[in-house]
């Protein structure tokens, strides 16, 4: 499997971090790994277990250690540090790297990095951004909307009305995420976010009428850049020789990316509404979270009705 890379200069932009190494392109820079390190025993020497791969990070307790040594301490400290290929070297709470460390960045191509924010709050951010830029992720063919917070996948062949779907919940106030291909991220074990390419973000293809901007002609409270994946429904035609479940005692569930969702197939006919049979599934999936599950309700009844009978 060929390894997951996050572009720095991707990250610096979301973060805002200041490239205090101009003259180095960051666009060239990758990074690999979701963890971060602030390296207090590499400046003291210790480098058993260094994880060089990771974003090196100076805070408040590094930068104190390092104002009480001497000019040449500390070009030896950087030479050394700078000798392993870190991704970058991050300094927090505004320091700025001294001159003596800028040459060696130079000499080694490490770019060096500045942010205003405190230490353990930038790094929290910052681990996040990192597990969402490298976490696996794949493709779908569907449509994803926020409907009253649950983020409805819905899936189907294509023609089937996936986005006519889209349209009416988008009329009954809910938010379009992505249309015609989602791209899904395993942010960690249990959490699956989709979003829209960047080409086809915030628009719908209609058959007959074409490309239309959701954000542009319903407002930007229309639409949503990313949402959690909590159920799907699939959309598929109609067969009277297919026997449907009608109670939903089990769920099914679609397995994308080693996480299985809840998954409910859905036949289409005439005159079925599918938007408030969606917006009813998001309540339901809703309220199963909950729990309270309206099928073992059902099932809890009979059992009682068949054991009161035969007490009788």
């Amino acid at each position: 499997m060929e390894a997951i890379e996050a572009k720095l200069s991707e990250l610096a932009d979301k973060l805002k971090l200041v490239n205090f190494t101009d003259r180095l392109q960051l666009e060239d820079n990758r990074v690999s790994v979701a963890d971060v390190n602030r390296p207090a025993l590499q400046l003291n020497g210790f480098y058993e277990h260094f994880e060089a791969n990771r974003i090196q990070m100076i805070g408040m307790v590094e930068q104190a250690y390092l104002n009480s040594k001497t000019e040449q301490e500390r070009q030896d400290i950087y030479r050394k540090l700078l000798s392993y290929d870190i991704p970058c070297l991050i300094f927090c709470r505004g320091f700025v790297p001294e001159e003596s460390l800028m040459e060696v960045a130079y000499e080694r191509q490490i770019p060096i990095l500045g942010t205003e924010r405190g230490t353990s709050e930038f790094m929290s951010e910052l681990i996040y951004e990192l597990n969402v830029l490298l976490a696996p992720s794949t493709t779908i063919h569907g449509v994803l909307v926020d409907v009253y917070g649950e983020g409805l996948l819905i899936t189907g062949e294509s023609g089937i009305g996936k986005s006519e779907a889209a349209l009416e919940l988008i009329h009954r106030g809910h938010r379009l995420v992505a249309d015609d291909v989602v791209e899904i991220r395993k942010t960690n074990a249990h959490t699956l976010m989709g979003r829209a390419p960047q080409i086809t973000k915030h628009l719908i293809e209609l058959r007959g009428i074409g490309i239309i901007d959701v954000k542009s002609l319903f407002g930007v409270e229309c639409i949503k850049e990313s949402q959690k994946i909590d159920f799907v429904v699939k959309l598929e035609d109609w067969k009277k020789e297919n026997d449907y479940d009608r109670l939903g005692l089990e769920d099914e569930h679609m397995n994308i990316l080693g996480i299985d969702v809840v998954c409910h197939s859905l036949p289409i006919r005439p005159g079925r509404n599918l938007a408030v049979i969606c917006e009813t599934a998001a309540v339901n999936h809703r309220q199963k979270k909950m729990g309270y599950n309206a099928a073992q309700e059902l099932y809890r009844r009979v059992q009682d009705n068949i054991s009161n009978g035969q007490n009788k």
